[in-house]
């Protein structure tokens, strides 16, 4: 396997494992909390009815929007306070959240392809609200040279616009990068219509298994041991 300047990262389902359920009631009633004399239902609707509003907005923009959580946490809390409007968010990410654990691997990986003398780059479909919280609280802190999350940018992936963020701010070549992720379309098809090389990881987050896929590599499983060894070997 050749060596890369740079590997790109998938977050949930490729390094990290997560169930998370936001229509528990008590995810509605915490919310609720932070918003005194808010009826937890009618919170939930006004939530989804902004989201809505604010991702049609996008769709001016780009086929694959990503909108950002916070304004909408301020309205539903009819504040501007930044450490407010976090601390809700977060209230509601952790009791939304069942489980959320890494891969066996996970931090030997990044830390192993770090030492090859590349750069380890995060590129991801999430919500800065909920991530970065959650890479302090996975230990993923100081893993990745770049963080790059789809709500700073209003796009995800597959969008070309989102993978044109690293190679341009980094100054990559995309043919001597590697994305590694667990979405077929998302991360494989997108990151080849980037012009970049993939290794496409089935893991018990991804789709059904896409046999036509056009990764350059393929694992089955969650195993990123395995991954290591197949790419500093």
């Amino acid at each position: 396997m050749k060596h890369y300047d740079a590997y790109l990262f998938d977050l949930y389902g490729t390094l990290v494992d997560i169930h998370t359920d936001e229509g528990r009631p008590a995810v509605w009633r915490a919310l609720a909390s932070h918003a005194p004399g808010s009826d937890p239902r009618a919170l939930k609707r006004r939530y989804e009815a902004l989201c809505l509003e604010r991702e049609e907005a996008l769709w001016q923009k780009t086929a694959f929007p990503e909108i950002d959580l916070g304004p909408v946490f301020a309205e539903l809390l009819g504040t501007d306070d930044r450490e407010r409007i976090r601390a809700a968010a977060w209230a509601f990410r952790r009791l939304s959240t069942t489980h959320l654990r890494l891969y066996a691997g996970a931090k030997a990986l990044l830390a192993g392809l770090r030492e090859t003398g590349a750069r380890v780059i995060l590129l991801s479909n999430a919500q800065a609200l909920f991530t970065r919280p959650e890479l302090e609280l996975l230990g993923l802190g100081d893993a990745f040279h770049r963080v790059y999350l789809s709500s700073d940018y209003g796009c995800r992936k597959p969008d070309p616009a989102f993978f044109t963020r690293p190679l341009e701010q980094l100054n990559l070549n995309p043919r001597r990068c590697l994305m590694l992720g667990n979405d077929p379309d998302c991360d494989i098809r997108g990151a080849n219509g980037a012009g970049m090389d993939s290794f496409y990881l089935h893991t018990g987050l991804s789709p059904a298994f896409d046999p036509a896929a056009p990764a350059s590599y393929v694992q089955k499983g969650a195993d990123l041991r395995r991954v290591l060894s197949l790419l500093i070997k």
